[in-house]
């Protein structure tokens, strides 16, 4: 791999893959009555999910099968978030929860890996604190997984990485749950620097796949079945450096491919929401009208303090664009509540943002000072107390704004894929047609990934109601 050239040696990966089938006899011989299990827990964004895949994928070759618990299986590896300190604190607990296993079956192997092991000091805590844990690898040394599991159950010495450089490594297989629902990631890593974000540190500069390799998965993923593909990147509209194509064009090529699918992608930076990106998102009938667009605060000054390089202004226009060129887009967004010197004015400029632009819905967060990143020095930390009582008049205004989007969909027949059972009614089946919003239906589960016309007859704050026609 080179500055100029982000990808991982083809020779590299072959040499992992072998080792995978090394493991596979390992465990043949080891284990008579059947194959060992592996489980994995996986926290954070869709990215974190995407890896888990692919982490699966490995396992997989290395002769491992799925486990239902962690207590049931020989391997276990948590991948970690690191974007809020809740995340890490709750992945470090689970940890912590796996030591009752190794003690019971010192054999069983445990690695963490993930966004929180680039952190030095988070790694030392593993190293120093965790003893039963036997290695860690970071978002750039997934591709690495096999040695550092044949490592482990060879008895070899723990083993820690933190990568120094980023790549992208083709031809890592794998392992899906839903095969009518996938993730595929366009690119890796950040260049923004938003003043709050541990991103850009965790998980490198921006890099991406070459579009022949991206089409080539996707035509894959639609010949297996999948009916609903999302492209991924930290800031997917910027995709395309070293390359030469864009996140539209690319979109467009995809969108050529035959088979029933609808295209997602996420998450978009709105400075780089062009308007060729808006004329191909309203054109192609292929892509889902969502469009996820984080504006983080409804304050100029604020969004200055968080180096996200547009103003509300701007941010408006496009959002403005964008329903005129599609006027039934489902909008969301992201919020950050209690940036450090945010005043009531500025938090009134986000309710006023909310008022105005009325997504369907907001993900909001309470600001998480993440050590290494500037707005962790800023001086004028919110009280929490001040973070708590803004964050509920946040949701009091959304939750309003959401109720009434809904509404609008009562009396519609709209298409959807059947997804999942409903986790407190087995005779409920949930769908979503273009927007993360669930539907829910009676049915069976014979119709999971299957499209189901439905007829909306109910909605309240967070989900709607149907029938099947």
């Amino acid at each position: 791999m080179t500055a100029s050239d982000p990808r991982i040696e083809n020779e590299v990966v072959a040499h992992q893959l072998d080792i995978c089938e090394k493991i596979k006899q390992i465990n043949r011989e080891k284990y008579k009555d059947g194959a060992p299990g592996y489980y994995i827990q996986t926290f954070g964004c869709q990215q974190n999910e995407a890896d888990s895949e692919r982490i699966a994928g490995l396992c997989t070759l290395m002769g491992y099968v799925p486990a239902e618990s962690a207590e049931a299986a020989k391997l276990i590896l948590v991948n970690t978030c690191a974007v809020r300190e809740h995340a890490e604190k709750k992945a470090l607990s689970i940890i912590g929860q796996t030591k009752h296993i190794k003690d019971a079956d010192p054999e069983t192997v445990i690695g963490v890996g993930g966004c929180m092991v680039t952190q030095k000091h988070r790694a030392d805590t593993l190293k120093n604190s965790y003893p039963y844990v036997s290695f860690t690898f970071d978002t750039g040394a997934l591709h690495l997984l096999p040695e550092l599991i044949l490592g482990a159950v060879t008895g070899a010495k723990r083993k820690f990485v933190i990568s120094t450089d980023y790549g992208i490594a083709e031809g890592i297989p794998t392992y899906r749950e839903t095969p009518f629902k996938a993730w595929l990631s366009i690119m890796y890593g950040c260049n923004n620097f938003c003043s709050y974000c541990i991103v850009p540190y965790v998980r490198g500069r921006e890099r991406s796949r070459t579009p022949e390799a991206i089409i080539e998965e996707a035509r894959g993923l639609i010949e297996g079945g999948a009916r609903d593909i999302t492209l991924l990147g930290q800031n997917v509209n910027s995709y395309g450096a070293g390359t030469d194509t864009d996140i539209a064009s690319l979109m467009e090529r995809i969108c050529a491919l035959d088979g029933d699918f609808r295209l997602h992608f996420m998450t978009s930076h709105p400075k780089d929401a062009s308007d060729r990106l808006i004329e191909v998102f309203a054109k192609e009938d292929k892509i889902a009208k969502h469009f996820h667009l984080p504006v983080q605060s409804g304050s100029d000054r604020i969004l200055a303090k968080m180096n996200r390089k547009y103003t509300r202004e701007k941010y408006l226009t496009v959002i403005d664009k964008l329903r005129r060129a599609c006027p039934d887009v489902s909008l969301t967004s992201d919020i950050i509540v209690g940036f450090p010197g945010e005043t009531e004015e500025d938090f009134e400029d986000t309710l006023s943002l909310l008022k105005e632009v009325r997504y369907d819905m907001i993900f909001s967060f309470i600001y998480s000072p993440r050590e290494g990143t500037p707005a962790a020095k800023m001086a004028n930390q919110i009280p929490p107390e001040v973070s708590r009582e803004r964050f509920a008049r946040l949701l009091e205004v959304q939750d309003a704004i959401s109720l009434e989007r809904n509404k609008r969909f009562v009396g519609r027949r709209v298409s959807a894929l059947c997804e999942e059972v409903s986790k407190t009614n087995k005779a409920v089946m949930t769908a979503r047609a273009d927007s993360p919003r669930p539907i829910h239906f009676e049915g069976d589960e014979s119709l999971i990934g299957q499209t189901v016309e439905l007829e909306i007859y109910d909605c309240d704050t967070y989900s709607l109601y149907a029938k099947l026609i």
